[in-house]
């Protein structure tokens, strides 16, 4: 799949069919549900959202997120891309559909979302069978509820949203924007595992993630930089709450961190990335640890959170690493294991041109960029400083050999663009390519 969609920007550099927002939300009142596209992203405990008018040229109304679902109180918020709508309040929201449940009659009061022409949902895996996006039908729900243990963090409650939309808006398509999708033309040599064979058959192979969000990038890395830039020798990395980089040669991406879930590859928020499999049988022995209790672990009590002790937050681990070991740890670690991948997708790539960083950590942690980029001087690699600090779009000195850029990553606007495209909504989808 190869999206390159036209994300909102400040800049001057913006294509002209970038979504414009509509003069007030007030406007949006009462229009018939045929204009609404919904796109709906969940996590394990969160549920990003985004609302779109479908009619050209295709305009983002609003957008925003239900975070700490499952947890006492969930926060909720609700913007409009014209400053007269804002929400904020803290919500029961015990699951996934709960969460829904509260956003629907929020959209429905503050924008008159009565309906929807369509929804367009992230969805982590499709498996061996489900890689490009399409519209969702009776025979793909049942494969996912199928391969539901490829990824029981996330899967079970995307299909709990499809089912719940399924119910509530029968008239409304829906589409599956694979995560995996991206990583497509991976060669075998980055897909296999090394286990037997036989597991290979079914479908237990390294599929990648955050294939959306690279999606994004590539697309608005072209419009920036050129084809020539796009079609180089590219690592992106994406650096959050969950963190993974891509190398990508030739616009196609040839390698990833994430594996067969997203709980391998690099340190994460509360993630452990890769670990030695001997741990999981040593844990069973010494701790009597359950197979549930070690996937939780290392899905929910790892990573940042894990090393240390305190917080899966690292702007609150910078803050105290200068008073508190264990944080300047788990920051250093962080640091340290995306500057050895970038080293190791440079040589995977036989070179580097372009460094794109994303992700809420890539995109507004400078000190964080600068200690994984100090040391890659020999690669070509020189951040300049001040550019660096101030968020720029180019952090790169006019001296270095890589450019390196900060590029804001939007799978929200990557799955709508790809549901006008299959559902043939709106006219302004020109840039649109999607390839099997």
């Amino acid at each position: 799949m190869n999206l390159q969609p036209n994300t909102t920007r400040s800049s001057a550099e913006s294509a002209p069919d970038t979504p414009q927002a509509p003069a007030s939300a007030a406007d949006q009142l009462h229009k018939p549900a045929s204009i609404f596209l919904l796109t709906l992203n969940a996590g394990s405990s969160s549920l990003k959202f985004a609302v779109f008018d479908v009619r050209s040229p295709p305009a983002q109304i609003a957008f925003g997120a239900i975070n700490g679902i499952g947890s006492t109180l969930a926060t909720f918020t609700l913007k409009g891309m014209t400053s007269d709508l804002s929400e904020h309040a803290s919500i029961p929201a015990l699951d996934q559909v709960r969460a829904l449940t509260y956003l629907l009659e929020r959209l429905a009061d503050t924008l008159g979302c009565a309906g929807f022409a369509a929804v367009g949902h992230r969805v982590v895996n499709g498996g061996l069978h489900y890689r490009d996006p399409q519209r969702i039908d009776s025979a793909m729900l049942a494969e996912l509820k199928r391969i539901s243990a490829f990824n029981p963090v996330h899967l079970p409650c995307e299909i709990a949203l499809i089912e719940m939309i399924t119910a509530k808006f029968p008239q409304a398509a829906q589409v599956a924007c694979f995560d995996t999708a991206f990583h497509n033309h991976m060669p075998r040599v980055a897909r296999l595992l090394t286990i037997p064979r036989r597991y290979e058959a079914l479908g237990v192979v390294r599929y990648g993630f955050h294939g959306l969000s690279y999606t994004g990038l590539m697309g608005d890395l072209q419009r920036l930089a050129g084809a020539q830039a796009a079609n180089g020798r590219v690592v992106l990395a994406h650096l959050g709450q969950g963190s993974s980089m891509a190398a990508v040669r030739d616009g196609q991406g040839i390698d990833t961190t994430m594996g067969f879930t997203p709980a391998a590859g690099l340190m994460m928020g509360t993630r452990s990335g890769d670990l030695d499999p001997g741990l999981m049988s040593y844990l069973s022995h010494t701790e009597q640890m359950s197979p549930a209790e070690f996937d939780h672990m290392i899905n929910h009590e790892s990573g940042l959170l894990g090393v240390s002790e305190t917080s899966a937050d690292m702007r609150q681990l910078l803050a105290r690493e200068g008073g508190d070991v264990r944080a300047a740890e788990a920051v250093a670690l962080f640091c340290y294991q995306a500057k050895k991948t970038i080293g190791a997708y440079a040589a995977a790539l036989g070179g580097l041109d372009t460094l794109v960083f994303a992700g809420g950590i890539g995109e507004n942690a400078p000190v964080v960029r600068a200690r994984i980029c100090e040391g890659l001087e020999f690669l070509g690699v020189e951040l300049d400083a001040t550019r660096n600090e101030a968020n720029e779009e180019v952090i790169s000195s006019a001296a270095s050999r890589v450019i390196v850029r900060v590029i804001r990553t939007d799978e929200e606007w990557v799955i709508a663009r790809c549901v006008c495209s299959i559902l043939g909504l709106g006219t302004d989808v020109k840039d649109v390519e999607i390839k099997a």
